[in-house]
């Protein structure tokens, strides 16, 4: 199965996180500037993330810090996990922002998590049970029900972010 191109996974990374939580006061505008400024954080965090470059890291794990305090999605933790994988392994934190972001249900977290324990990737030995219960949980995240993005098709958005080249 080919990888995606270079520009369908950055389209799939921004896309990522176009869905947002609505404000409990929608008229007041302290809300809607927090909800702005938090998508704006996820965006830039997402595209200095995608761009692969080590030296990008600091300001990207700023931005994610600070949007994780309204993250709802898990996705700031997803993409912190990211960071800490391209640093260098630190598989005890990854494993741990992987979690908090699958208990929001992030399909990328999740898959990341089946690819951790089938292949193995990350950790000494592959564990088919966990690969497993990683697996049934893609299949209830609602994305997965409407198809899109599959599990295959979230697999190749992880692995087009580990394998970013590093300059």
């Amino acid at each position: 199965m080919p990888l995606l191109r270079p520009t369908a996974l950055t389209a799939f990374v921004l896309l990522s996180g176009c869905a947002s939580t609505p404000c409990d006061d929608p008229l007041s505008d302290a809300c809607r500037d927090a909800q702005l400024l938090q998508q704006n954080d996820m965006l830039q965090a997402r595209l200095l993330v995608a761009s692969g470059e080590l030296d990008q890291h600091q300001l990207a794990s700023a931005l994610l810090t600070r949007a994780a305090e309204q993250d709802t999605r898990g996705e700031a933790a997803f993409y912190q996990a990211i960071l800490k994988v391209r640093e260098g392994p630190q598989v005890d934190d990854v494993l741990k922002l992987l979690e908090q972001s699958a208990e929001h249900h992030h399909p990328y977290a999740v898959a990341m998590l089946y690819k951790i324990y089938s292949e193995p990737y990350l950790v000494e030995e592959a564990d088919p049970v966990r690969a497993e219960t990683y697996r049934a949980a893609y299949a209830e995240l609602d994305v997965a029900k409407s198809g899109y993005p599959s599990l295959t098709q979230a697999l190749q958005v992880v692995d087009g972010l580990l394998s970013v080249p590093v300059q």
